[in-house]
């Protein structure tokens, strides 16, 4: 890796750190850049995970004060999150590359389109705020379940998934919602990283990077990203999407 390839991955996780705190698809960043830059999407999508494990805890830490009240929650939500996340690096790891090559882009897509529709999203949670429920219920963990399991596997926009499905069974103000999304997204990157750092091909020059980049971008992405012009922010994503689409199906 040349010192401009790293500086790039460098970069592209302080974007990715402070996007993942407030809007949750920096893997939209991140995992497009390194595959831009000639490494295999597996290997990419592996030093992803693990690298933005430090911007993922700087996010959560940033938003300590909307936490508070929220441990019995995080704890019936964090098991079933941490088991998921393992299965879905176990799937990413043993399933044939080509199974990665074929669904990745179709990932990415949905995700562009969360990141899109997310303002309607927001709007729909807060008309229905009133009707759900304190914890969530069955519902509620088996889609945070699942939610884990797409992140242990790839992960771009889980923190959109995990948005609308906790505001849509919570009774919760939408910014303790997303300091619980931030606490899920932390435990979902951390265990997919400790099995990938056992079992799995890395690099960890792009690992340092995105750590490095990720930890900066978490803590200035919970300081001040809501300050941040949101359409400009969402439509900058799609737009990386788009490019990574192309880049894997193309090559």
């Amino acid at each position: 890796m040349t010192p401009w390839e790293a500086v790039a991955i460098f970069v592209a996780g302080i974007g990715a750190g402070s996007i993942n705190a407030v809007v949750g698809s920096g893997s939209l960043i991140t995992f497009p850049t390194m595959v831009a830059l000639g490494m295999p999407p597996i290997v990419a999508n592996v030093c992803n995970s693990i690298g933005l494990v430090p911007g993922s805890l700087t996010g959560a830490l940033g938003y300590r004060a909307e936490l508070k009240g929220q441990r019995q929650r995080l704890i019936r939500l964090g098991l079933p999150t941490i088991v998921s996340a393992v299965i879905g690096g176990v799937l990413l790891l043993y399933l044939p590359a080509e199974t990665f090559d074929i669904v990745v882009p179709v990932l990415i897509g949905l995700a562009c389109v969360l990141v899109v529709v997310q303002p309607m999203l927001n709007r729909w949670l807060s008309a229905r705020r009133e009707h759900a429920r304190p914890h969530g219920g069955p519902w509620l963990w088996a889609g945070v379940f699942a939610s884990g399991i797409y992140g242990g596997y790839f992960g771009a926009a889980q923190g959109v998934l995990l948005i609308g499905l906790l505001g849509s069974f919570l009774d919760d103000d939408l910014q303790r919602i997303n300091g619980t999304k931030n606490v899920l997204s932390l435990l979902i990157n951390t265990s997919a990283a400790v099995l990938f750092i056992f079992i799995a091909e890395v690099d960890w020059t792009a690992v340092l990077m995105v750590a490095l980049g990720a930890a900066i971008g978490g803590f200035l992405g919970a300081k001040i990203g809501r300050r941040l012009p949101a359409p400009v922010l969402r439509w900058f994503i799609v737009c990386v999407g788009v490019v990574a689409i192309v880049k894997l199906v193309y090559g």
